[in-house]
């Protein structure tokens, strides 16, 4: 399987996890390369930092017969944007693409600005970047903390609420359009319904566009998140059961082109005190199970677990490998992790 969105920790933040046992994990659950987010510690922003990630991100997965490739992070700096494009044109796949935040989240990269999201898409169309933009869609505006209850995860629902990513959707759908940029917009972690309305309207227009779904908003809903021993908070937030029902059908379907973890693992005490994400590579083997069981095809699930993401980011065609006995190796995934937010049953 390719897990196109993990964010492995180490360095300032080795506590949570090093690159070493997220890789490793990830190998034992049938994951064959992952692409890692840029909101580290320090961010992957600029090419030092880049190219230190890369050489430790490598040498690991050759040990471990893998592949580690990298986004490289956005800010609404011109010269920093420049920079960033260079670089996906001199290390692509290594650098896979690029990543945008139009909100804060983990790591508070968010260019939550309209108007700098805006230029961040007319840059990239001035220097014709043809690869992948990949956003994080939530609309900061539309966000308010104040209804967030620590005693409860549930509430995260509505302090960051659907409305938020379907206009973050819509917004950054529109600047390309606008703008006519010439890459491909990936929308990660799509988790409302309405969301998956607007890239599939924008599809039919003939935008080069995709969407990515989690195990989590494909299986579980706000209501699971009253349970505070699962530590089911993440940005963005677990949705309503309508949501993630559709989200499901939507994957079942194709609609949804691709399955990404967005792997985050916590140390218990970060969780305790509200930190968002989960670890997620035993969902990744969950939900194939789910699928496979509600038959979905062994093609489409080729698909969905690999083969589109192969074609969406332009790489050479490879064997995508699914995982033969899913159920053994949720259970030893999740022993890797003291937080363990499914349960196989």
């Amino acid at each position: 399987m390719i897990d196109p969105h993990v964010h492995l920790r180490d360095w300032n933040q080795k506590d949570k996890e090093s690159v070493s046992h997220g890789l490793k994990v990830a190998k034992e659950a049938g994951i064959d390369r992952v692409f890692d987010m840029p909101n580290t510690n320090p961010p992957l922003i600029d090419r030092e930092s880049i190219l230190s990630r890369l050489s430790l991100g490598t040498e690991e997965a050759e040990k471990i017969g893998s592949s580690y490739s990298l986004y490289a992070g956005l800010t609404s700096d011109d010269e920093q944007i420049r920079a960033m494009v260079a670089l996906h044109s001199e290390l692509f796949p290594l650098v896979i693409g690029l990543k945008m935040f139009l909100s804060h989240s983990t790591g508070n990269m968010g260019i939550t600005e309209i108007e700098s999201q805006r230029k961040v898409i007319r840059t990239l169309c001035e220097l014709s970047y043809k690869g992948v933009l990949a956003v994080h869609a939530e609309k900061e505006s539309l966000n308010d903390m104040s209804l967030e209850d620590p005693l409860d995860y549930s509430s995260h629902s509505s302090a960051r609420p659907a409305i938020s990513e379907t206009e973050s959707v819509r917004d950054i759908i529109r600047f390309c359009e606008e703008e006519k940029f010439p890459g491909h917009l990936h929308i990660c972690h799509i988790s409302t319904a309405d969301a998956v309305k607007e890239v599939v309207q924008a599809k039919e227009r003939g935008l080069s566009v995709s969407m990515g779904a989690t195990p989590h908003h494909a299986l579980l809903s706000s209501l699971d998140a009253h349970d505070m021993e699962r530590g089911l908070k993440m940005n963005p937030p677990l949705r309503s059961e309508n949501d993630r029902l559709f989200i499901y059908e939507a994957l079942k379907s194709g609609v949804i082109d691709n399955v990404e973890s967005d792997h985050a693992p916590h140390t218990l005490d970060d969780k305790r005190k509200g930190a968002s994400g989960i670890p997620c590579f035993s969902g990744m083997l969950l939900l194939y199970h789910k699928l496979k069981e509600d038959g979905v095809s062994r093609e489409r699930l080729l698909d969905l677990f690999g083969r589109n993401v192969i074609k969406i980011y332009g790489l050479r065609d490879e064997e995508v490998r699914l995982p033969d006995d899913s159920e053994e190796l949720f259970s030893k995934v999740s022993d890797a992790y003291p937080i363990r937010p499914f349960k196989w049953s």
